[in-house]
């Protein structure tokens, strides 16, 4: 197959992906039908809109320009030039203000961000929850819909049923242990990225775009009891269908301060949760996952470096935890 076409293949699943996370009209259509859909929503505005972005907002254009007028930082803005004339008042002045400054964020913006992050992180499982709910899916729906269909690629798109008891619950902690390994790496790969000369930027936006679909469509993998193999391999095989499905959360953020973008980011992620829960497309292009791949559309390693990371800070542990992860990978 020429590359053109598989430029074409790859350009139709991200434009997929793109149309999908700008489903919007999803979140008010679940909204309307649960109230605790729409107060956990509407709690996330407050916090991270209302306080958190107004906070940076009204130090920005109230408290440092407040900060200017009392500690100026030019002679021509003293009332008294006698001020001015002494050697140390406008480093005195400069130090001051910036002491101030950085006293706000300390006492106010970082510990707000801290709660923000942990209360947030909470809400997101409720928003994901209720929403699972008001669209009147379970477990046992979905299962049913699947068993319907005798293709094969969706029956690789469910989780294969562990071993119960003391060994199921073992392998659910070393699932549950590599994931958070996983993520974290590849948060710090991401990151990373940003520093690469040139191309950093551009390697930094997809992996960024990754990250955010992978953690928007996490929550509905986990309401279907997906296994972890069967998510990455997923993932990994649909690459520009998620890379779509990210670019719109990286483009709302990608050009603001760390904070900003966090407020921005803390207010979006919601929605696109919902999106994603939502979702119809990325079931239907898993059902032809043979012909996507026999049409050329190779799987794309996209956690490779996080798994090997991952896999070797599990294995310096005296624990079985690193087997167990490596054993259930390879099933």
């Amino acid at each position: 197959m020429e590359v053109s076409d598989k430029v074409k293949m790859a350009a139709s699943l991200w434009l997929e992906g793109f149309g999908e996370a700008c489903c919007l009209h999803r979140v008010v259509l679940l909204c309307m039908r649960s109230h605790n859909l729409l107060m956990r929503t509407g709690q996330c505005f407050l916090l991270n809109g209302f306080i958190f972005l107004g906070s940076i907002f009204v130090l920005k254009s109230v408290v440092i320009p407040a900060l200017w007028w009392i500690l100026p930082g030019q002679c021509s803005q003293f009332v008294s030039h006698e001020l001015c004339d002494l050697g140390g008042t406008l480093k005195f002045y400069s130090f001051l203000r910036l002491a101030l400054i950085q006293l706000c964020y300390v006492l106010w913006f970082y510990p707000l961000y801290v709660f923000s992050i942990v209360l947030s992180t909470i809400w997101y499982n409720d928003i994901a929850k209720y929403g699972y709910a008001a669209m009147g899916r379970s477990k046992l729906t979905v299962e049913k819909g699947s068993s319907q269909n005798n293709s094969p690629s969706m029956q690789d798109a469910h989780h294969v049923k562990g071993p119960s008891g003391l060994g199921g619950v073992m392998i659910g902690i070393g699932q549950q242990v590599y994931s958070i390994l996983l993520l974290g790496v590849f948060f710090l790969e991401v990151y990373a990225t940003g520093y690469i000369p040139y191309i950093g930027k551009l390697i930094n936006f997809f992996l960024l775009s990754w990250m955010y679909a992978y953690y928007c469509f996490e929550y509905k993998w986990n309401f279907n009891e997906v296994a972890l193999d069967r998510r990455l391999d997923y993932f990994e095989s649909y690459w520009p269908f998620f890379a779509g499905f990210g670019s719109p959360c990286v483009l709302a953020i990608f050009f603001f301060s760390p904070l900003v973008s966090y407020g921005i980011m803390a207010i979006l992620f919601p929605l696109f949760v919902l999106t994603a829960a939502g979702s119809e497309s990325e079931q239907e292009i898993s059902f032809e996952k043979h012909k996507w791949r026999a049409a050329g559309l190779e799987r794309l390693p996209i956690f490779y470096v996080a798994d090997k990371v991952s896999l070797w800070i599990l294995s310096l542990f005296p624990l079985e935890k690193g087997d167990q992860v490596q054993d259930r990978k390879e099933q």
